[in-house]
């Protein structure tokens, strides 16, 4: 194994990315954010199930769409289980998130607007509706402050209409396989959030993480109750927790997480793995 030697070029909020060479390093930390803070308190396991699980879909995906993956084992001893090395990739400056049921910041704007992106919906939809079809929702990414809903028209405008439709077609496509494999597996994909880029020969490639409890709304299937609160498998139960916190304000420090939160939070990304994956988490 090769040894920590590299020059850290950027820490998220919850990956530190390094350059080796031609390659970049993506290590997946315990650190967890809600409303773009990060918490002062780790979620034990959570990088490296992150970590996992995405290299898990990766593999259901590659004829879909190929990833950035280059080797899960020739990484530092130190960070095993928890980085992959990838390609460098010009990442696509859009979030693309696919809908297939009404929650978040969707349900937020739905209520509104009666639309989310830009996209018309049916009247009467509640938390946790199943959407007629899955939809392209995309956000910015802002560098400073919080990501807001684009529509597709200016998806075109930023890039052009072929490439605006393959980030759509990508993301809807990659949405429906997995919604398609997990709800085998007993759990719900509410929505997801993607991450794309083109390699250096120009081809648009699957990164960072995939459906993952960071990136994804899960309920299981017997828990799905449209018209109330859902019971997530994700990092909803942290926002949840944190959104009733009458004494923070949202912004920086955020509050240290308490110990029943933590083991609760981590129970559901175990079980996130071990429904969709069919492997025991050890």
């Amino acid at each position: 194994m090769r040894e920590p030697r590299m020059n850290l070029i950027h820490s998220g909020k919850v990956r530190d990315v390094y350059e080796d060479g031609g390659d970049i390093l993506l290590v997946a930390s315990d650190r967890v954010s809600v409303y773009d803070v990060i918490l002062p308190t780790p979620i034990p396991d959570k990088g490296k199930i992150l970590t996992q699980l995405s290299l898990w879909w990766f593999e259901q995906l590659a004829d879909i769409v190929p990833n950035h993956v280059v080797s899960a084992t020739d990484v530092p001893s130190e960070w095993a289980g928890r980085a992959v090395r990838c390609r460098r990739l010009e990442m696509a400056q859009v979030e693309c998130i696919a809908r297939g049921y009404l929650a978040g910041l969707g349900l937020k704007e739905y209520q509104r607007d009666q639309a989310v992106s830009g996209v018309s919906l049916p009247t009467g939809l509640v938390e946790g509706s199943k959407l007629p079809e899955p939809i392209f929702t995309p956000t910015t990414k802002a560098q400073v402050g919080h990501d807001e809903f684009m529509t597709y028209e200016e998806v075109v405008a930023q890039y052009d209409p072929g490439v605006a439709d393959e980030l759509r077609r990508i993301t809807l496509e990659v949405y429906s396989r997995g919604e398609q494999i997990a709800r085998e597996k007993g759990v719900i994909i509410f929505d997801t959030k993607l991450e794309l880029g083109w390699t250096r020969d120009g081809k648009l490639v699957l990164g960072d993480e995939v459906f993952t409890p960071d990136s994804s709304r899960f309920v299981a299937v017997e828990d799905w109750k449209p018209g109330e609160e859902q019971r997530y498998m994700d990092k909803q139960f942290v926002r949840n927790w944190s959104s009733g916190l009458a004494d923070w304000d949202r912004t920086p420090p955020g509050p240290a997480i308490p110990d029943d939160v933590v083991d609760a939070t981590r129970a559901r990304y175990v079980e996130a793995y071990e429904r969709i994956t069919g492997k025991a988490w050890v």
